[in-house]
């Protein structure tokens, strides 16, 4: 049976669903917020380690401005309401992206947010936040020749946004859409891929636990075989 330490997933149709149900991709984000938490706390109670969520890639800037505002402050809203909450859990909070081109605001709640969690010895959620893979991989290898050393696969997993951090065992992506959309391309070499049709906001706690029986019963070779 295959442990499973590491869980990504890109949560795509929050906007495709708030259109469909109330008219409003924002109604949407908010909707995912629920699936979310649904998914925090059975990743606990199942003993995993690590979850890693796509929340804003680096391509997300092309939306309107008022739905980019709306996202920020949805995860404005949650850091500081939910804190005490993921404290208590234990969670460790770590956000992985070019964080230093956000708003001020939300700059200053990810870093109280990280210090506050520092401790905690539970699941670690990684909120990857203006993410791109290809971007991470490039300042990745540029870290690497600036200090004038061997570029190899050690020395570029030590400076990808993920150091530290296993890579996924599983990745899930919502939505009805079969592709990676610029996540984790290095780090999903030997990942098990679960492409759900339901839109982020109605996948649930049966879909989740599926998958993880699913992965538990596939024999992995990593190209040994």
């Amino acid at each position: 049976m295959n442990p499973v330490k590491h869980v990504a997933i890109i949560m795509d149709g929050n906007g495709r669903w708030g259109i469909r149900h109330n008219n409003s991709r924002n109604a949407g984000h908010r909707a995912g917020l629920n699936t979310v938490e649904t998914i925090i706390n059975e990743s606990i109670k199942e003993n995993i380690k690590y979850l890693s969520l796509f929340t804003f890639s680096t391509e997300n800037w092309k939306r309107p401005k008022i739905e980019i505002n709306f996202l920020f402050n949805l995860l404005e809203n949650f850091l500081s309401k939910k804190i005490n909450y993921l404290v208590k859990k234990k969670i460790k909070l770590k956000f992985i992206g070019a964080i230093n081109k956000l708003p001020s605001k939300l700059k200053k709640l990810i870093k109280e947010s990280e210090a506050k969690t520092l401790k905690n010895l539970g699941l670690q959620l990684n909120i990857a936040l203006n993410y791109g893979s290809k971007d991470e991989i490039i300042n990745s290898i540029k870290l690497i020749n600036k200090k004038n050393i061997m570029v190899n696969n050690k020395n570029i997993n030590k400076y990808l946004f993920t150091k530290d951090i296993p890579d996924p065992d599983i990745l899930i992506r919502t939505g009805n859409t079969q592709r990676l959309s610029n996540f984790m391309l290095w780090q999903l070499a030997y990942t098990e891929i679960f492409f759900e049709k339901k839109l982020w906001p109605d996948f649930n706690l049966n879909d989740f636990k599926k998958i993880l029986k699913k992965f538990r019963k596939i024999k992995r070779n990593f190209g040994s075989i």
